[in-house]
């Protein structure tokens, strides 16, 4: 759950390098949500706006966490775009973003894996 409330917190945040796991993790959860909120919706008879206002609220923290994992490959996140072609162009799109990430500092920013956890403790030269 911290991967996903990790990309809200960085709502809307272009820059920098997501990992593979951010990204995917943010994916199964966000689709987890999604799937629930439209058989509660089911359920109770409702017309579908749960989940039509769910997708809407994270539209931007999906395409901000796809710029940075694109940016992980040393991609633009303009790559996203690639996806609005029919069939292709998703595969395409899931291939890019299920790639290992440069290693080391590229363009787009620091490497993620070389970077320490959050909360970990520094470490100092004796």
């Amino acid at each position: 759950m911290d991967w996903y409330l990790g990309v809200l917190k960085k709502y809307a945040e272009f820059t920098g390098r997501a990992r593979r796991t951010e990204f995917w993790m943010f994916l199964l959860i966000s689709f987890g949500i999604s799937i629930a909120l439209n058989v509660l919706e089911m359920i109770v008879g409702g017309p579908g706006i749960l989940g039509m206002l769910y997708g809407l609220a994270v539209i931007v923290p999906s395409l901000a966490v796809g710029a940075r994992r694109l940016h992980d490959t040393n991609r633009s996140g303009w790559w996203q775009l690639i996806g609005l072609v029919p069939i292709v162009g998703l595969i395409v799109l899931i291939v890019f973003c299920a790639q290992e990430g440069n290693k080391g500092a590229n363009p787009f920013g620091a490497d993620p894996k070389a970077a320490p956890a959050p909360g970990a403790m520094p470490t100092t030269p004796a």
